[in-house]
């Protein structure tokens, strides 16, 4: 039995390759026990391939995989009590709920009065209680994705894996089933992986997120820490578009930045560490950042507005600054202002994080 400090997986320096492609490389990743951890990133980056090799459909090419402390990259798939939720529910169409939630079970030689329990309490947990004799092609999307969800819990695995589970949902479909996964996940306490391309999925459902580039670890962190502090200007554009401005530092004065910009205009930001005159820098400021009319005695800037969305309660605004365009999400309480308005916007110096000429985070 492990101790319930030891990692509920782990990989160490995996790589995986198909020929001379290199799909993953060097991929290392900790994911405590009763954590849920989402691989994010777009398609093609290796996020599908890793959840893949944890169980056992894809042969990692070096490094190795555990799970409970235990090896598992070289024991076949059926020996590593993992529970998997595919975007296409991958259901038997000609058998039952009960039949297809109980397959797991009956594959691992379960007595038959303690699959009828089982069954029942995870129709239970996936509210679709007394859907027994249906067959898949009586329910709904979402009442389908319940049942392949409910299939992959019965058996008390030790790892879910959930493949892109919502992406084949309506919207709100998918926020019923997000707020309906993470509440599972977290009654039952098993460790989640979760592979996504939607940020807001990984933002809201994360304990952390892995953001992943071309086969490659961008940033591990809180979902708090990945947006609010990106490590790489990839990670600030993936999560949330981000405002970057690039320009040098002409001033340093008490951990701020002054920083002409190249659209002609200037800017100042907090900086961990000192900067030196001429460094080239990017200024990342979330759109929620950005207000409209000036606030602050810093960062005012001026602009247009090229355009104007709607969101009921707050707009976004794309500002044109002489060559950029700045993306502001404000809050409403008047009315939207209209295209081609002059408007002045402003940002704290502390909002804003620095990259440097490689558009990575600039640290203590």
């Amino acid at each position: 039995m492990h101790s319930p400090e030891s990692p509920a997986v782990e990989f160490r320096n995996i790589e995986i390759s198909y020929g001379r492609f290199t799909a993953v490389k060097d991929f290392s990743l900790t994911i405590q026990k009763g954590s849920f951890v989402t691989l994010l990133g777009p398609s093609g980056c290796g996020k599908t391939t890793i959840l893949r090799s944890i169980a056992g459909l894809v042969d990692i090419s070096s490094g190795q995989i555990s799970i409970a402390s235990k090896r598992v990259d070289d024991i076949p798939i059926y020996k590593r009590n993992i529970g998997l939720v595919f975007q296409n529910y991958a259901l038997f169409p000609h058998k039952n709920v009960f039949d297809n939630v109980a397959f797991g079970l009956k594959y691992r030689n379960v007595p038959k009065a303690e699959i009828v329990r089982r069954v029942g309490k995870a129709l239970e947990m996936v509210r679709l209680p007394g859907s027994e004799k249906k067959l898949p092609s009586q329910l709904s999307g979402g009442q389908q994705q319940r049942i392949a969800l409910a299939r992959a819990i019965v058996f008390e695995p030790e790892v879910l894996l959930l493949d892109e589970p919502l992406s084949a949902l309506d919207a709100n479909m998918r926020e019923d089933m997000r707020v309906e996964i993470k509440k599972i996940q977290k009654e039952t306490g098993i460790t989640a992986i979760f592979v996504t391309h939607d940020q807001e999925e990984a933002l809201s459902m994360s304990d952390r997120i892995v953001v992943m580039n071309a086969g490659v670890v961008e940033q591990i962190g809180t979902p708090g820490e990945v947006y609010d502090q990106p490590a790489t200007g990839f990670v600030a554009n993936f999560l949330g578009k981000a405002n970057m401005l690039s320009g040098v530092v002409t001033i340093m004065d008490e951990g701020r930045a002054t920083i002409a910009l190249d659209v002609g205009q200037t800017v100042r930001a907090a900086s961990p560490r000192p900067l030196k005159p001429k460094d080239k820098v990017t200024v990342v400021v979330r759109p929620q950042k950005i207000a409209i009319g000036a606030t602050g005695a810093d960062n005012r800037l001026s602009g247009r507005i090229l355009s104007t969305s709607y969101l009921g309660g707050n707009a976004v605004y794309e500002i044109d600054i002489g060559g950029a365009v700045i993306r502001a999400n404000i809050s409403l309480d008047g009315g939207l202002l209209r295209e081609d308005e002059t408007v002045e916007i402003s940002f704290d110096p502390s909002g804003a994080v620095l990259l440097n000429e490689r558009g990575i985070r600039i640290v203590p």
